[in-house]
């Protein structure tokens, strides 16, 4: 004898895989670790400390 199953609940865990999936997918393609980000932001941050040290002179 099968198991009974709920379909609604079914259809729903098939969506979110789905939507998970798509996700890492676009983690991959896009992402960046917080490292990365915080160092994109350092770099940013210094290069206007030494431009704004640069105007000054």
């Amino acid at each position: 004898m099968a198991d009974i199953i709920n379909l609604n609940t079914f259809r729903k865990a098939q969506t979110r895989a789905a939507k998970k999936a798509l996700a890492e997918e676009n983690a991959v393609k896009f992402g960046r670790t917080k490292a990365q980000k915080n160092l994109d932001k350092a770099k940013a941050e210094k290069a206007d400390k030494d431009l704004d040290g640069k105007q000054r002179e």
